[in-house]
């Protein structure tokens, strides 16, 4: 499985989009609103059934 992660589209912290990569790894991105670094990593895909079972959950909570 690969570790790559996807674009942005906005920054997780401010909302800017101003983004732009950064140098420390892969997949790490810098805000040119809030001058924050950050980093995005794909944890991989879960099933249907874990996905239904989760909404139903939250539907009777």
């Amino acid at each position: 499985m690969s570790e790559r992660a996807g674009t942005p589209f906005h920054c997780p912290f401010c909302g800017e989009t101003d983004l732009w990569p950064h140098e420390a790894a892969h997949g790490s991105w810098e805000c040119r609103g809030c001058l924050r670094a950050f980093q995005l990593k794909s944890l991989g895909q879960i099933s249907r059934n874990h996905t239904s079972r989760a909404t139903t959950k939250e539907a009777h909570a």
